[in-house]
């Protein structure tokens, strides 16, 4: 199998990575200056045990690959990036008649909940990936992967349920290339835990690491489980995720290279001018529309992050007590 990763950032970077080094036929699906830096030095990939250079072929769309039925797509981009990659990809031909969308099963291996349905609307095969994974992309060519020993937890399933052959092959191939996997039929619950947690990431965004911030956090999970209950939908606990994760993925730190912050904080730091809080604090507000149920914490959440994302505000630069603020006015 080849495996094409689109989107070559932190998660999408380090899956690549660790599969190139394990043997596979990778390519990264990458673009701008990151994309230049690939094909002028290969990734510059970071861990707790060295730093190395891999020479992977990147590419920037579909157009410069002839793709075949031994294909995998793994998208790795942010959600709020989704439906532009779905599209191009979808309608690239495949050798021997169809196109992708029909002819290459597709892993989602990203954060929120919102990327299956999409793909889902044009591709025949999709799988959901559980994406716990610290790492980190800042510069152009260079990705940084803090798990250890192992660098991260990518269980999957088909979505929107049951396991078959090609997950069972993925998650050994996974579990054999620096991850803890494994084929799970109900993976959606792990994925809206995983969105749970994601909740603190809006949060990380726009005050950083100050005092009181897990206070808020709890609260914005707390929010959020009443709207998940209230719409039925079942999700994993900690507790879980911690068990299985136990002592094989921890954060561990790389000389020279901190990780301030995660993908959202990273979103901000780049100035990109978007940020998935949307798919993330915005999918509780959704369900909470739905529902019937008060989401102000999350909604405020997503509307602040939003907004320091459109104005190209740096991470970390709203005081905690203006967040507490804006909340109580919504509430």
């Amino acid at each position: 199998m080849r495996y094409i990763v689109i989107g070559a950032g932190a998660v999408g970077g380090t899956i690549g990575a660790r599969l190139f080094e394990s043997g596979h036929d990778v390519v990264l699906a990458a673009r701008g200056a990151h994309l230049a830096a690939l094909r002028d030095r290969g990734l510059t990939f970071a861990t707790p045990g060295g730093t190395r250079t891999l020479p992977i072929p990147a590419v920037a769309d579909p157009r410069e690959l002839t793709l075949t039925p031994d294909d995998v797509l793994i998208l790795a981009v942010k959600t709020q990036d989704s439906a532009a990659a779905l599209d191009l990809w979808s309608t690239a031909p495949v050798t021997g008649g169809g196109t992708a969308a029909d002819r290459l099963p597709l892993v989602c291996a990203q954060n929120a909940v919102e990327n299956e349905r999409l793909a889902l609307r044009l591709f025949t095969t999709v799988y959901g990936m559980l994406v716990w994974l610290p790492a980190l992309h800042l510069d152009p060519g260079t990705v940084a992967a803090y798990g250890a020993p192992l660098s991260g937890m990518l269980p999957l399933g088909r979505y929107p349920q049951g396991v078959d052959n090609f997950a069972e092959h993925l998650a050994a191939t996974l579990s054999n290339s620096s991850f803890e996997s494994w084929p799970d039929p109900a993976i959606m619950r792990w994925k809206y835990a995983k969105l749970l947690g994601n909740l603190g990431n809006a949060i990380e965004a726009l005050v950083g690491h100050a005092p009181g911030a897990e206070t808020l956090h709890h609260a914005a999970v707390t929010e959020a489980q009443a709207v998940l209950n209230a719409a039925g939908i079942p999700y994993a606990t900690p507790e879980e995720e911690e068990s299985r994760r136990g002592d094989a993925v921890s954060l561990h730190p790389i000389e020279n290279i901190p990780r301030p912050g995660g993908s959202s904080w990273q979103s901000l730091a780049k100035s990109s001018g978007t940020i998935e809080s949307p798919y993330i604090n915005g999918e509780i507000a959704l369900l909470g529309r739905l529902h019937n149920i008060p989401t102000p914490i999350n909604t405020t959440l997503q509307t602040q992050s939003t907004r320091h994302a459109q104005q190209h505000l740096p991470p970390a630069s709203m005081p905690l007590p203006t967040l507490q603020h804006l909340i109580d006015q919504a509430t």
